[in-house]
């Protein structure tokens, strides 16, 4: 289907869109721009929604809100949210009646004329993500950032050239119901994550694998070779399949502080401005990536300027000494174990928020190694102390449990002295008292600020 075709079937049709959140709100003024009749469909009630709901109503789109909002769910199209899973009895009443369900990303996908090139894993897509973007931005090519992060690329896709390239970063939950793929797909690794929306682990592997799945002999799939899934799902490759590894001999791999590809050296590490072993494998993945389409110097010129994306460790401000870090972005144990190992020294350590039904165990050794100070928040609080307990941390690791952001940061503030780092990285995502991830972290920013 080319973009002609998709307007096509959408005008005049009944086209239902399953939540108004940030991504979906372009995604519907869109559907109304090319003659659709479209319905909104969201959890929240009209109150909660306020001038989202005001905005829309405004432009001729049915709102169906509040908790038995897909009570009725019906239309002719009806675009889901990634988060909402395929079989939800809703969604299957629906397709029983006739209804044709997608996603923007799966229809995004149809339609776009430019290059693709995608990344997923559970940690260090965002960042690879960009890297990737910066680099074949700074070679010159016209480029395009989206999916999990930038904009809704759907109504992007008339200004869009074959000649373009597009960069998406794509979730497990985004990937779940694709039926193609990207001809350069990136891996960065796997492990447990999102057990509270997927069965299993190993319905999540399979909806991270859909993102190579559907390639070609032509396409390239990049995967971490040091990571026991990626490094099985490498051997499925349709086409040529690169790995790297920070850990042994890959086709990208390090070697005395240089990032070698294929036995030549493309980057000294030491040059990479953003901290932590699992950045350099980040740079690996990307690396990997753009073999043939960006020059060596540009990726020395990106390592030496790139800052690193907002709520990474993402160093605040200094308070009488103590360095605040907005680390939002770690919503698993992982994350947060890679980043403890950025820090020389014990850290306050503030964690605590959603639990995925994802296992705990291992972040307790990392805490009792890295934190002398825990301060806790947030449904998995309890668990992160029972592993913290587990590994022993009891006997000499002071743990803090608070109800409020609020009185996390004047409690880290309070018990800080000069030298000390005091570090947000939560270990869970943030949707028990948030909306994102980066809604956590603009919190904390503002109120370090307000120190």
């Amino acid at each position: 289907m080319n973009l002609n075709e998709f307007k096509n079937t959408v005008y005049d049709k009944n086209i239902s869109v399953i939540g108004l959140g940030i991504s979906n709100r372009p995604l519907i003024k869109y559907l109304v721009k090319l003659g659709a009749n479209v319905t909104a469909y969201d959890k929240r009630t009209k109150e909660q929604l306020g001038e989202i709901y005001d905005e829309f109503s405004a432009l001729g789109v049915k709102l169906i809100t509040g908790e038995s909002y897909l009570d009725d769910l019906g239309g002719e199209i009806i675009f889901k949210t990634p988060g909402l899973r395929f079989d939800h009895p809703a969604l299957l009443a629906a397709k029983e009646k006739g209804s044709i369900i997608t996603s923007e990303m799966e229809v995004f996908f149809d339609i776009c004329p430019a290059h693709i090139i995608a990344v997923t894993g559970s940690d260090g897509k965002t960042t690879t993500t960009t890297l990737i973007h910066k680099m074949m931005t700074q070679q010159g090519y016209k480029t395009w950032l989206g999916g999990n992060i930038g904009n809704p690329l759907l109504t992007e896709t008339e200004q869009m050239s074959e000649n373009d390239w597009v960069i998406l970063e794509l979730s497990s939950f985004q990937l779940h119901t694709m039926r193609k793929s990207p001809e350069i797909a990136v891996i960065t690794n796997l492990s447990p994550n999102h057990l509270d929306v997927h069965k299993d682990y190993a319905e999540y592997i399979d909806a991270k694998k859909n993102i190579m799945l559907y390639q070609n002999g032509t396409s390239k799939l990049v995967v971490n070779a040091s990571n026991e899934e990626t490094a099985k799902i490498g051997k499925e490759a349709k086409g040529t399949c690169v790995d790297f590894s920070s850990k042994e001999k890959a086709y990208v791999c390090l070697e005395n502080g240089q990032i070698m590809r294929e036995g030549k050296a493309v980057l000294d590490i030491s040059k990479i401005k953003i901290p932590g072993m699992h950045n350099v494998e980040n740079y690996m993945a990307a690396i990997a990536a753009v073999e043939g389409l960006v020059d060596d110097a540009v990726i020395a010129e990106v390592a030496r300027t790139f800052g690193g994306v907002p709520h990474r460790i993402e160093l605040v401000r200094t308070v009488n000494g103590v360095r605040y870090y907005n680390s939002s972005i770690d919503s698993s144990p992982n994350r947060s174990i890679n980043t403890l190992k950025v820090f020389e020294d014990k850290v306050i350590m503030i964690a605590g928020g959603k639990d995925k039904g994802i296992p705990y165990d291992e972040i307790g050794p990392a805490i009792c190694e890295k934190v002398k100070i825990l301060i806790l928040i947030g449904k998995t609080a309890e668990k992160i102390e029972q592993a913290v307990m587990k590994a022993g941390g009891n006997n000499y690791l002071q743990i803090i449990h608070c109800d409020s952001y609020e009185s996390v940061v004047k409690t880290a503030h309070d018990m800080a002295k000069s030298g000390d780092v005091v570090l947000l990285s939560p270990a869970s995502t943030s949707f028990d008292m948030f909306s994102n991830f980066e809604e956590r972290g603009n919190l904390f920013r503002s109120l370090v600020c307000e120190l």
